[in-house]
């Protein structure tokens, strides 16, 4: 007999809802998310399980769902968590009670209707939280130079964006605002700037130490263009490439497929649907610009896609679409365990040009 346990999971409490197999009721039961709340939760499971039944329990994907599951997996429960993006009901129910979602979960999990969402490695999800706070920190470092640049030019004074970027630039600010109103506070703007830099510096150092020989970071290092920082924030939100079973579910879950909208004969393409990690899409569109730059990786395929695409849709739009090509690379790099050979790249234009010849010569 089976014990099915919807869960409505908050910061401060959660709502359950559990049914035993073959009853058309159960009952609701809500707990703190304290020390004694889940002692009073894993009670209640305690004696169920003692009664014979099988508890198994579903909640939705939130910031303390892995400490949830951590939790419950060590008490001997099964822990399904619901991907929100396709489990629709909750989000988009008239009724919205704690008590109506948990009770919605727990019927859908006795019925095998529940999206399952697979959730990343600790590992991943310390580097994310890294890369999370580097990035608050390098925003916040981008606002104070702004402020700067602000008062050197509203006192009518030349402003270069690499003067903060060195120690004799930073001088030649202080020095040109000193008999300034605004040199005061020039000066702590860039001390704060400093010290911001020292925290980066640290992060950064924090994310090279958690991905020391580690093989994603090194295969995606290895297409041109691809500097450590981008390599690092990729991996923490691919996490294990096995998840995805082809390239193409690894390009819908960076976000960067088209939508479709598919109804009788009408078939129409929209933008890209923006859906998954915005960090990793994001990561990902700064590879295509790196590659860009590289002169020696103009030649292949990939690039000469970007220029044809360039001609007819702009930059904009082809950088994106050159990132979704991309991301079918990824994926087979990681896949096949194989760093980026860049000969391949140009073998294909190659084939593709004696393909074109072949064809002109049969069609004459």
């Amino acid at each position: 007999m089976k014990r099915y346990v919807g869960v409505d999971l908050h910061k401060t409490q959660f709502t359950v809802y559990m049914q035993r197999e073959g009853n058309t009721e159960g009952y609701f039961r809500k707990y703190p998310t304290t020390e004694k709340g889940y002692e009073a939760f894993f009670e209640e499971i305690k004696r169920k399980q003692e009664a014979g039944e099988d508890v198994i329990a579903a909640v939705e994907s939130t910031g303390n769902t892995r400490y949830f599951k951590n939790c419950l997996e060590r008490e001997g429960i099964e822990v399904i968590v619901i991907n929100s993006l396709k489990f629709k009901v909750i989000r988009e129910s008239v009724k919205k009670t704690d008590r109506h979602d948990a009770k919605t979960i727990a019927e859908f999990l006795m019925k095998g209707m529940l999206p399952e969402s697979k959730l990343c490695s600790e590992k991943s999800e310390e580097l994310r939280r890294v890369v999370k706070a580097r990035s608050a920190l390098v925003q916040t470092l981008v606002s104070l130079k702004n402020q700067v640049h602000g008062i050197l030019t509203a006192n009518g004074f030349e402003s270069k964006k690499g003067w903060l970027n060195s120690k004799k630039g930073r001088q030649r600010i202080l020095d040109t605002l000193l008999e300034n109103q605004y040199g005061l506070v020039a000066q702590s703007l860039i001390e704060s700037i400093e010290r911001v830099e020292i925290e980066v510096k640290k992060f950064e150092k924090l994310m090279d130490d958690l991905t020391v020989e580690d093989r994603t970071v090194e295969i995606l290092k290895s297409i041109p263009g691809v500097g450590r920082i981008t390599a690092v924030t990729a991996r923490a939100y691919i996490d294990d490439i096995k998840r995805f079973a082809d390239y193409k579910n690894f390009s819908a879950y960076c976000g960067l497929v088209p939508r479709v909208y598919c109804s009788n004969t009408t078939e129409r393409y929209g933008g890209i649907t923006k859906r998954g990690p915005k960090v990793l899409r994001t990561a990902i569109i700064q590879m295509v610009i790196g590659m860009i730059k590289v002169k020696s990786e103009r030649g292949n395929i990939l690039m000469n896609r970007y220029e044809v695409l360039k001609g007819r849709k702009g930059s904009g739009k082809s950088i994106v679409a050159t990132a979704r090509k991309l991301t079918k690379i990824i994926w087979t790099l990681l896949q096949n365990d194989t760093p980026y050979d860049p000969m391949r790249m140009q073998e294909k234009v190659l084939i593709n040009i004696t393909k074109q010849m072949r064809e002109i010569a049969l069609a004459s």
